[in-house]
């Protein structure tokens, strides 16, 4: 009896100890308000469809990275008002893959940029069929090798990494609206995801392509010292019909970008900035 409560109490204050022990959390590197900033990404970021006036075309203005909007809330319109003198170059492109970051983190480097925000890998996800998604292997290489570039070219710029939306809020969305899926079909909109005839099981696989992307995205981004990985906010972002562009029922609409601003801001270098 005696020894088991010599163990008992020795338990105890092994329990006690490792409560007053301090948490363990990530670091995030301390990085100064940016003089340039460059937005590399996709349609998502270069405010595609986002409103009824940009129909079929690109409109920055709405992005929620270099957006000018004042109800979007850009990521350089807090910059802006933190207050911190400022410009922007947006090296997005509609239709952008991952394999397209390597020349667009070329051109911010081009620029001068101090600070890049990347959002992409919704159009690796999003393709013709499953079967033709990019690789996770492929995926990751091509963003291992684009930060490594840039991150040799612009050694003090600071890089923050958004995970990719959740593309299978679209589907629970709207795949009961005839109107979507009408223009998801004619305008062959994520078929991999939104086409009538995708199975459970293949919506199932983007749905598990897509972890593996963000999964990569936080891993490489861990290997360098100046890059912040968003830890999954974006993914996370409750998207509701009202954020949604119904012009193509797939890209953020000016609240959507907003939601989006908002969730990378407070998940970036800093949250309790403007």
């Amino acid at each position: 009896m005696r020894s088991r409560s010599i163990i008992t109490l020795g338990t105890i204050g092994v329990a006690i100890s490792a409560l007053l022990m301090p948490t363990a959390q990530a670091a995030v590197p301390v990085a100064p308000l940016p003089t340039i900033m460059a937005a590399a990404g996709d349609s998502i970021t270069r405010g595609y469809d986002a409103a009824s006036g940009c129909l079929l075309t690109d409109c920055p203005q709405y992005s929620w990275a270099t957006g000018t909007v004042a109800s979007v809330q850009s990521q350089l319109s807090r910059i802006i008002a933190a207050p911190k003198s400022a410009t922007a170059i947006n090296v997005a492109k509609t239709g952008a893959k991952m394999i397209d970051l390597d020349g667009q983190l070329t051109a911010a480097a081009a620029g001068n940029a101090d600070y890049v925000t990347i959002l992409l890998g919704a159009n690796d996800l999003c393709t013709p069929t499953t079967a033709t998604m990019t690789p996770v292997a492929t995926f990751t290489s091509q963003f291992q090798s684009a930060v490594t570039k840039f991150s040799a070219a612009k050694p003090n710029a600071y890089i923050y990494v958004s995970s990719i939306p959740n593309v299978t809020t679209l589907y629970n969305l709207f795949s009961k609206n005839a109107g979507a899926k009408l223009i998801w079909s004619a305008g062959k909109v994520c078929q991999s995801l939104l086409s009538s005839s995708a199975t459970a099981a293949q919506r199932t696989q983007v749905a598990t392509q897509e972890t593996a992307f963000n999964n990569a995205l936080k891993s490489v981004c861990a290997t360098f010292a100046h890059c912040l990985y968003d830890n999954g906010a974006t993914y996370a972002v409750n998207f509701v019909a009202a954020d949604v562009s119904t012009i193509d029922y797939f890209h953020p609409s000016p609240a959507g970008q907003a939601k989006l601003a908002a969730a990378t801001w407070t998940s970036g270098y800093w949250p309790t900035t403007a």
